[in-house]
């Protein structure tokens, strides 16, 4: 057995170098343990805390597709509407999208079409007046159209108090849904 003295004041005390040994693999060890526990913790911490951008399989070319649908869509609900107005009609096609309620798809959702009493409904009128022969009559209002689709569906753009909105009309007519109001904008009033 060998010995290991340590002087405590006056008195030798005799350590056995097992004894020693044990001590001081009983500290590395914990010490791992609270070193791999802290790496986890940090880890964890690091990538719940963190703004982890999830990839999709959107392409370009399916982002041009909903880009333009979206901006014929503003152009014929409120192209002569100020540009507030067109971001709102935006807004209620990505809340639609976004809701549950109708496809999860921009194009599918501007050209929904459902049956009431044998009679084709679609969700904006436009799709069901026109045909899908499309060519801008006003050139400035479809531009402007263009930067609404672009500021709503690329960079997320929404304005306030319509952040449930899904539906709206003209302020010239009067469906009586009896729907919550939420905003007038230009000539629409928006409802949630």
């Amino acid at each position: 057995m060998t010995e290991v003295a340590i002087e405590r004041g006056m008195e030798e005390v005799q350590i056995p170098r097992s004894i020693l040994k044990f001590i001081s693999f009983t500290i590395m060890g914990t010490m791992l343990w609270v070193t791999i526990n802290l790496l986890g913790w940090a880890i964890n911490t690091k990538l719940t805390n963190s703004n982890i951008t999830k990839t999709t399989n959107i392409t370009a070319e399916y982002r041009e597709r909903q880009l333009d649908c979206l901006t014929k869509n503003i152009y014929h609900e409120a192209g002569s509407e100020p540009f507030e107005g067109k971001i709102a009609v935006a807004q209620v096609t990505m809340n639609r999208v976004n809701s549950g309620q109708f496809p999860e798809d921009v194009c599918k959702t501007i050209h929904q079409k459902n049956v009431f009493y044998e009679k084709v409904v679609c969700q904006f009128s436009w799709v069901c007046d026109r045909s899908l022969k499309f060519k801008p009559v006003n050139s400035d209002n479809y531009d402007e159209s263009t930067k609404a689709a672009q500021k709503v569906l690329l960079e997320n753009y929404r304005l306030p108090g319509l952040e449930k909105a899904l539906y709206y009309h003209a302020d010239y007519v009067n469906p009586r849904w009896g729907k919550e109001k939420v905003a007038k904008i230009g000539h629409h009033i928006f409802y949630k």
